[in-house]
């Protein structure tokens, strides 16, 4: 368990804070199989990264978030949280958006494994990208670049971050496909899962309409009218 020392003995600009809960197992199972582009319905079609690419090839990324904010160009305490991650964590990094420099490798790749996380998002670029593309660790990133980070920056680990545009909390929960990543708070990963089900059951019953002609032909005409379309 880190210990933490209280907020008033950390220097200016750094900052770790305990760990949060871990989101239950069962939901990482059940979350690996839901489409982001779904859960992104369901959250209201205005929350999710942006602009973040997957430089793993396929698969998917599921767990809990672990935050971190760090200086642009530096990896100090990206490297910190490596140390503290939890098998099943996703390091969530706030580079603030840099694209001049990467903030994280392959030797950081590696490390990873080893500590069993789960995947990672970067506000930010990697390098080593063939690597990356080897697979067994899910990233997400704005791109790549060959420049290197410095390692004396100061940062906070366990705190809100902006990440790409989402808005990352300590032990959300975190999913990221082909299509992209978001986030869904603990307290609401109930009833985001039942809003889910329902859409994929709904876009289940269209599939099927499509493919047997039963759509109703007239679906879209109406909702133009309902604007004060005249078709």
């Amino acid at each position: 368990m880190l210990n933490v020392i209280s907020n008033q003995s950390w220097p200016a600009g750094f900052m770790i804070n305990p760990p949060t809960p871990a989101v239950h197992s069962r939901w990482l199972e059940i979350f690996r199989t839901v489409p982001s582009a779904i859960i992104s319905d369901c959250l209201g079609r205005n929350i999710g990264g942006l602009g973040l690419h997957p430089f793993h090839g396929k698969g998917t990324l599921c767990g809990t978030a672990l935050t971190v904010r760090v200086r642009p160009g530096d990896n100090l305490m990206i490297l910190k949280a490596i140390q503290l991650a939890r098998p099943g964590d996703v390091l969530v990094i706030d580079g603030s958006g840099d694209q001049t420099r990467a903030i994280i490798g392959g030797i950081m790749r590696a490390m990873a494994i080893k500590a069993g996380i789960a995947g990672i998002v970067v506000n930010g670029v990697i390098r080593d990208r063939d690597e990356w593309a080897e697979g067994k660790m899910p990233i997400y990133a704005l791109g790549y670049v060959h420049r290197g980070p410095s390692t004396d920056g100061g940062g906070e680990i366990n705190v809100p971050v902006s990440c790409a545009g989402l808005v990352v909390n300590p032990g959300d929960l975190v999913v990221g496909d082909a299509d992209g990543v978001v986030c869904v708070p603990q307290e609401k990963i109930e009833s985001v899962y039942e809003r889910c089900q329902e859409l994929l059951e709904r876009e289940a019953s269209m599939m099927s309409a499509v493919e047997t002609g039963a759509l109703d032909p007239d679906r879209f005409d109406a909702i133009l009218r309902s604007k004060g379309c005249p078709v």
